[in-house]
């Protein structure tokens, strides 16, 4: 019983972990907003892609 939970732990880990993927998060009222804001920006590699997805915000925003 016990090897039972075991593996369910483990596969359940192994698609938690897959579920992070490398893709940006998308220019959205929750990731525009302060909160998602700060979660979203530390994602971005580079500050070029930090900047574009803060300037596609402020565009976003603005409709």
């Amino acid at each position: 019983m016990n090897s039972k939970y075991i593996v369910l732990v483990v596969a359940l880990s192994a698609t938690l972990i897959s579920c992070g993927g490398d893709s940006p998060p998308e220019i959205n009222a929750t990731n525009c907003s302060g909160g998602g804001m700060q979660s979203a920006l530390p994602t971005f590699k580079s500050e070029a892609t930090r900047q574009a997805f803060i300037d596609g915000c402020e565009i976003f925003n603005k409709k």
